[in-house]
């Protein structure tokens, strides 16, 4: 997550993580504190979680791993909305006082996405980024389409949902959702959130 300006978002924030394999019928999710400091650096404790082992290890922990990987690396901006990283092309107005632009990406990567930016008609704030990703993320998954969606909270602009749906070799149909809850942002405290429940509990990563 970036702010307007070139420097990363400070945040703290509650993440919510869901996912279910229809043909397995496996579902996990998890609660998690997300950290970024000014130095893009990024921490992550998981204080509750329940559901599959599996997705667990293998889907919320990857990519809290991954994305922990990524910040350690200076990545940020290879996902940015940017003329670097894409093409835009102007799709008209849509539904209530949103516009929108196709967006293509200049490179195959999994960061990236192959779709349509969603921005408010009247000063240009996005509100939503949906599309398939530009490159897969491994062999398994043969299509992810993602919605991500965003607003305003202390006057920054940062994600507060992000949902996808892939078709994994084997497994079939899985589906993921990611909802972020602020408690500060560059250093203001905006929000108070609580984990829904503490069923168990596992330290700091």
């Amino acid at each position: 997550m970036r702010s307007d300006e070139d420097g990363p978002v400070a945040y703290r924030a509650l993440r919510h993580l869901e996912a279910r394999n229809q043909h397995f019928a496996a579902s996990a999710w998890m609660d998690v504190w997300t950290e970024v400091d000014r130095t893009g650096a990024f921490q992550y404790q998981v204080v509750a979680e329940g559901g599959s082992g599996y997705i667990r290890r293998r889907v919320f922990l990857a990519a809290l791993d991954g994305e922990q990987k990524i910040w350690l690396e200076g990545e940020p901006k290879r996902s940015k909305l940017n003329h670097t990283n894409y093409s835009f092309r102007d799709n008209g107005a849509v539904e209530g006082d949103l516009a929108s632009l196709a967006i293509t990406p200049k490179r195959k990567d999994q960061l990236l996405v192959d779709g349509w930016l969603f921005v408010k008609r009247e000063d240009g704030d996005l509100v939503r980024i949906e599309g398939q990703l530009s490159k897969n993320p491994s062999f398994w998954t043969r299509r992810v389409e993602i919605v991500r969606r965003y607003t305003r909270i202390g006057g920054v602009h940062v994600p507060i949902e992000i949902e996808s749906v892939a078709q994994v070799l084997i497994a079939g149909r899985s589906t993921f959702l990611i909802t972020y809850a602020y408690e500060t942002i560059n250093g203001l405290r905006v929000g108070n959130p609580q984990p829904e429940t503490h069923e168990e509990v596992k330290g700091e990563k």
